[in-house]
């Protein structure tokens, strides 16, 4: 690079003012040395290079804050909620510029002195309602919530109420069909590493008592008949574990994630071998797959060849942290201000399906009770 305008400040007094001349990237500063730069450069943002393509740097344009911000469903003082699209990753073991951690602190900040951080975590791959804390108080809360105690250890009833109250709701379309129509999986988790030494898997813990587990719950619920080989479930995770509902659908359930290759590799190859011609339950003639006139065919769904993960957070409700912060914060002789009190305790949040699983859905829903 080039910036025009070098001077040497002793010579100047000797000889008067010299021209300006363009200096190279390799020539030694001198003291006293001078350098001007050109307006664009000099009024730029250095600090948060909000206008400009981030190379290597954890700062982004406006086109990446723009779509950001577009995925918030819901904001208060307390927390932040988001739609998370898929391929989206929340958080890396090393620093990686469009993770969501790394872009939230400076898109979506709203004016607080620091951005939201993470409370829980949504796998890369899958999509969904996003929950982020605002403050240091209600990031504590939220953790609490998020953990398996599920902050119930309040002396204020209406808190602990309010956390018992609280789910997520995960739909998915499956391989498959479960045996049961609902049920509610017990199945403890633990993590193995693979023969590369660096890879390692969530499995079905197998009950030795030599290995180390982690209790995991799923409560699951069948939407409809099998179409074209695949159902679509509800899944509730009362425990908060790595790939719980994926492991859960794959190995407890039989019936993996379409799009899950780590737990469903070897039954997508079978899936896509063997083709299924279902039964309409209302006519009893063979179903065809359908294509709604006009429809495209994005890639990713049911249809593609290399499907992309069909899991997705669609519902969720939580405790009223920006209200409950000023319950638990209060001191007994002080009154809640009318405006606190009139808040609902809870706040349920909907957040609708990526493309991919709206093309399935359209595909498939024919029938869903």
């Amino acid at each position: 690079m080039e910036f025009r305008g070098r001077r040497n400040a002793s010579r100047e007094k000797e000889d008067g003012a010299r021209p300006m001349r363009n200096i190279k990237h390799n020539e030694v500063m001198q003291v006293g040395d001078k350098i001007w730069l050109p307006v664009s450069i000099a009024e730029m943002r250095i600090s948060k290079r909000y206008d400009t393509i981030p190379s290597g740097t954890l700062y982004p344009n406006a086109d990446e804050i723009a779509y950001l911000q577009r995925l918030v469903r819901f904001k208060d003082s307390a927390i932040i909620v988001l739609n998370k699209p898929p391929k989206l990753p929340v958080k890396g073991n090393v620093p990686i510029h469009n993770s969501m951690d790394a872009l939230a602190a400076a898109a979506l900040s709203f004016g607080n002195d620091e951005g939201p951080r993470l409370v829980h975590r949504l796998d890369r791959e899958t999509s969904g309602l996003l929950v982020m804390g605002r403050t240091k108080e209600s990031i504590d809360h939220l953790h609490s919530v998020f953990s398996d105690y599920k902050g119930r250890n309040s002396s204020c009833k209406a808190w602990n109420k309010s956390c018992e109250a609280m789910y997520q709701q995960y739909w998915a379309l499956v391989i498959g069909s479960p045996k049961e129509k609902e049920g509610l999986i017990s199945a403890p988790l633990s993590k193995v590493l693979l023969d590369d030494g660096k890879t390692d898997r969530v499995v079905l813990a197998q009950g030795s008592g030599f290995e180390a587990s982690q209790e995991a719950i799923t409560e699951y619920r069948v939407l409809g008949p099998m179409i074209n080989g695949c159902s679509w479930l509800e899944l509730r995770p009362i425990t908060s574990r790595k790939h719980q509902l994926r492991v859960h659908c794959a190995e407890a359930l039989g019936t993996p994630i379409v799009g899950d290759y780590k737990y469903g590799w070897f039954v997508h190859k079978r899936w896509k071998q063997m083709p299924q011609v279902d039964i309409e339950p209302t006519t009893g003639k063979p179903y065809k797959l359908r294509r709604p006139e006009g429809l495209d065919i994005q890639k990713g769904s049911v249809l593609s060849k290399v499907p992309l993960l069909h899991l997705h957070c669609r519902e969720m409700v939580l405790p009223n942290i920006a209200k409950f912060l000023h319950v638990l914060n209060q001191q007994e002789t002080e009154p809640l201000r009318t405006g606190i009190i009139d808040k609902p305790d809870l706040l349920r949040f909907v957040a609708s399906m990526p493309s991919h699983m709206k093309i399935s859905w359209n595909l498939m829903s024919s029938y869903l009770v």
